[in-house]
């Protein structure tokens, strides 16, 4: 059967069941075979690993996943391509589809169901643009036992997530990602291999997990509110976005005192901290239960 991921195939698909796009549900599908076998390639997948997709569409990423993978457990949100699916990936019984938006899903207990037998677990999806943020914090702060996650996303978002200190595109989201993955940035995915093209330039990154974070914090919640709160208004100077949005205005000569003993200087940007500082200043904060 002639593969999914071709202009041709996929017109006839869409044309067989009359399917129409959705704007708000970000619905771009890949029609580049050259760009899918990339992306599987990345997730170094081997019949002995699982993997979970995130918006499968009509079938072009899990048809290459299903052959290079020992099953695939696929979220879609759109109940309209849960038939087409039935009928796309037919040949492939490693396949299952579970009709479930992926932020409401009880992903350790789908994990525990289908994909026990197998020690090594990747995330692969061209998510969703408009979520993509959402959907990668809660792969990783639900902890769940993953090897990669390889996903096309936006390339504007994924220079965010591999940014270093210094750069215009460092920020909260590039420190969360770090903390939990080491990213790479592996290739940039150019409008035209879509249907419908995209507005935006897209980009495949790599996020090896972490065995630990990347470093210690005593309060992890606070350590993200204060990393949060650092890059509330990026002009502003570290020791103005921490008093503002941390409520620590009555406080200033005791924050004063934790930059200055941790050679901090209050008058940096929150873009040039490294996220060892931020630990430092979360884990100082957390010992004197300066934040409540």
């Amino acid at each position: 059967m002639k593969e999914i991921a071709t202009p041709s195939r996929t017109t006839e698909i869409l044309k067989k069941y009359g399917f129409q796009f959705k704007k708000s549900l970000g619905q771009n599908f890949l029609v580049d075979i050259n760009i899918l076998k990339n992306i599987v390639k990345k997730a170094e997948l081997t019949k002995d690993k699982g993997v979970i997709e995130i918006g499968p569409g009509i079938g072009a990423l899990t048809e290459q996943l299903a052959q290079s993978s020992g099953k695939v457990l696929a979220f879609e949100l759109d109940q309209r391509l849960i038939e087409i699916l039935k009928d796309t990936l037919q040949p492939y019984s490693n396949v299952v589809i579970i009709h479930q938006d992926i932020l409401a899903a009880n992903l350790i207990q789908e994990i525990h169901r289908y994909l026990s037998p197998y020690q090594k677990i990747s995330v692969v999806a061209n998510l969703p643009y408009y979520v993509t943020t959402p959907i990668l914090m809660k792969l990783l702060q639900d902890r769940l036992p993953l090897e990669h996650i390889v996903v096309m996303i936006q390339k504007e978002v994924a220079d965010r997530m591999t940014a270093k200190p210094g750069s215009k595109d460092y920020g909260s989201l590039s420190i969360a990602i770090q903390y939990y993955t080491v990213p790479s940035y592996e290739m940039t995915v150019p409008k035209s291999v879509f249907v419908p093209q995209p507005k935006v330039e897209s980009a495949i990154i790599k996020l090896t997990l972490r065995e630990k974070p990347a470093v210690e914090v005593i309060d992890e919640p606070l350590f993200f509110r204060v990393i949060r709160g650092s890059f509330a208004h990026r002009r502003k100077t570290l020791m103005n976005n921490l008093l503002n949005n941390l409520h620590l205005r009555g406080q200033k000569e005791q924050v004063k005192a934790i930059l200055d003993s941790l050679s901090i200087n209050g008058g940096r940007r929150a873009e040039t901290l490294s996220i060892d500082e931020f630990a430092a200043i979360s884990n100082r904060f957390a010992e004197q239960k300066m934040i409540k």
